[in-house]
């Protein structure tokens, strides 16, 4: 037995995905349920596409199937198409936007300005070290609030500073006394 069904599938020249289920309804009667898709599509709505349901006997179906999908199948494909050019046409239309470049141009400023000072606080903190200034240094270490982006690095820094101090010979831990 020969069938040509799946030249006929390959005839219709669209890009897609197929899911084809078929129920027995009674003695006779099937039905047949087409779901066309194409998940490379990035829009949602290609999701919402309900498939096409055919309800007959064999000889019906086998008469009328690809007569009958061939159109729906043809304009879901289309759609599917359509729906991918829209969002690269979107994503290119926002990415030339002037006010895009502009947003994109203020933050990576605000980036470059914030870093600028967060290095400069840093070579404070250097010099002062380097002075012997610890407690100084210390202070002037920026604050994990301000530059979130570099904590671990303050609290590491921080740390070294604090570390050199001084013991302060003033505020011993008190020894306890036994009750």
């Amino acid at each position: 037995m020969e069938t040509n069904f799946f030249k006929s599938i390959l005839a219709l020249g669209v890009a897609g995905d197929w899911t084809i289920s078929i129920a027995k309804q009674d003695t006779d009667t099937l039905i047949v349920s087409v779901l066309f898709h194409n998940p490379k599509v990035g829009d949602d709505a290609r999701k919402k596409v309900p498939p096409i349901l055919l309800r007959g006997t064999a000889q019906e179906l086998d008469a009328g199937f690809f007569g009958t999908i061939v159109e729906p199948v043809r304009e879901t494909a289309q759609l599917f198409t359509n729906m991918e050019q829209f969002l690269k046409q979107k994503e290119s239309a926002k990415a030339s936007s002037q006010m895009h470049k502009e947003t994109l141009g203020k933050e990576d400023k605000q980036i470059s300005d914030k870093q600028k000072k967060y290095e400069e606080a840093m070579k404070k903190v250097d010099e002062l070290e380097a002075e012997g200034k610890h407690r100084e240094a210390w202070m002037k270490v920026p604050t994990v609030e301000a530059y979130p982006e570099y904590a671990q690095l303050i609290r590491e820094r921080r740390m070294e500073l604090s570390n050199q101090f001084a013991p302060d010979l003033f505020n011993e831990p008190k020894k306890e006394e036994p009750c």
